[in-house]
């Protein structure tokens, strides 16, 4: 038996740093959250994120019952499932939700819209005591004892027996731990936007563009990818009852606080875009890619032309590069700060939720006096690293195919999906799975039974 519980210092007070603290909070393991922001507001810009199955479920495994129930009654709906199209918006294939979520109904298992704000303050609800804001992490120094000591910018320090990396793509955990992992520019760069659901808008566009997700392929050269966001899926008086009311949490205040609106994001080769895209603002982006979609159907210029100047922004898409195995040591990382991967699969915040669920299950396993915490550790590791480049190899591939001027290898793509619709077997062949989780549900009964085995 190992008696020591471990001490736990996250770096980074994001998405997955948060959800980690939330889990490890619950269930008695000590941790403390060092965030750069001067407070909880100081996050607030972003768009919303599709939280897939892999994402539910984690959220669901580390989020104390009163915040799970609060996330599933203010997510947004994502839709009816994933339409495939041309731009002249003729269908090639349609997954359906069912599909979607291999066949399960359950709400763990399930996709949702989730608003990045009002996620962010359920994650923070509840952890005052654990949060430690304008904390801007400088480096760490690993004791003789085996124990680090976070250093920050305000001449403070931290001690703890893991520090974990939760800082993001431009991680300064990962610039010393791993100096060797690479983060590179790809060859595909995103104009981004949003418009605004209003009634007026809603009628200028087709059902399936202000209701689920899409995928537009021209001929080749680039893709446009969208996706509606409609706000509180269902907040029924009895989850604003019970439970939440006694945490404090006012489902109705959230939800008033979401806007109705469909992401688009085009996606093309770096070198489809003038030299001086980068110098432009939002409505000159807006101008830009209205010329670069000259052709497309009429309601989707119609949406980019009714699109908000002031959410329009040029992205160049970067990713991870593999990194080789490490030694466990008295420090990990967990989401964007190892492996960062491009937005074309949406897949970045869901594996770094996945992140959270496991790195917990193995802490509280230490908690509980079951392993070692260099074993623990060793453990995470070896499994984040396989399912996280995964997904990054996943995502890249995802982005050259959106990108390849390779006209004849995006024919046989579209006369493969219109096959698929036309015929379910097929269909449920090629897409089954997709958006599935294919990671263990239960981690900390499987790492239960392997510790009582070894």
């Amino acid at each position: 038996m190992f008696a020591k519980s471990p001490e736990v210092i996250v770096v980074g007070g994001g998405i997955g740093g948060m959800c980690l603290a939330q889990a490890l909070h619950r269930d008695g393991v000590p941790v403390q959250v060092y965030e750069r922001g001067a407070d909880a507001g100081a996050w607030l810009q972003g768009y919303r994120i599709h939280v897939n199955q892999m994402g539910s479920r984690s959220l669901s495994q580390c989020l104390p019952r009163p915040l799970w129930q609060a996330f599933v009654a203010t997510a947004g709906d994502p839709g009816p499932g994933f339409r495939f199209q041309t731009e002249q918006l003729d269908k090639l294939v349609f997954v359906d939700e069912s599909l979607m979520n291999g066949g399960a109904t359950a709400p763990a298992d399930r996709h949702y819209a989730a608003d990045r704000l009002v996620l962010r303050k359920l994650l923070l609800t509840g952890m005052e005591e654990v949060v430690r804001f304008g904390k801007v992490f400088e480096r760490y120094e690993t004791r003789p004892d085996g124990r680090v000591t976070a250093f920050f910018s305000d001449g403070t320090s931290a001690t703890g027996d893991l520090l974990v990396g939760a800082d993001g793509a431009n991680s300064t955990v990962r610039r010393q731990y791993l100096p060797h992992a690479r983060r590179v520019e790809t060859d595909a760069v995103a104009i981004g936007g949003r418009l605004p659901l209003t009634p007026e808008t809603r009628n200028r566009l087709p059902g399936h563009l202000t209701n689920g997700l899409n995928l537009i392929l021209p001929q080749k050269g680039c893709a446009m990818f969208t996706a509606s966001f409609t706000g509180m899926q269902h907040a029924s008086e009895s989850l604003e009852g019970g439970d939440l009311a006694a945490s404090g949490l006012d489902l109705r205040s959230l939800a008033d606080e979401l806007e109705d609106y469909v992401l688009f994001a085009f996606i093309a080769h770096r070198r489809a875009y003038p030299g001086h895209a980068a110098t432009l603002d939002g409505q000159g982006l807006k101008g830009l890619l209205g010329t670069m979609i000259e052709g497309w159907h009429p309601s989707l210029r119609r949406m980019v032309a009714d699109s908000d100047p002031e959410s329009l922004l040029l992205m160049p898409f970067k990713t991870a590069t593999p990194v080789p195995s490490w030694p466990a040591s008295a420090v990990t990382l967990i989401g964007d700060s190892i492996h960062n991967m491009t937005p074309a699969m949406g897949m970045g915040a869901n594996v770094a939720l996945r992140d959270a669920a496991l790195l917990s299950s193995h802490l509280t396993a230490v908690h509980r006096g079951e392993r070692s915490l260099l074993d623990a550790v060793g453990a995470y590791e070896k499994q984040m690293a396989d399912y996280g480049f995964q997904a990054v190899r996943t995502a890249l591939r995802l982005t050259d195919f959106m990108i390849s001027d390779n006209a004849v290898a995006r024919r046989a793509a579209k006369g493969w999906f219109r096959l698929c619709d036309a015929a379910g077997v097929l269909k449920r062949l090629s897409f089954g799975g997709r958006w599935t989780d294919p990671t263990p549900q239960e981690p900390e009964r499987l790492l239960a039974s392997s510790a009582s085995t070894s």
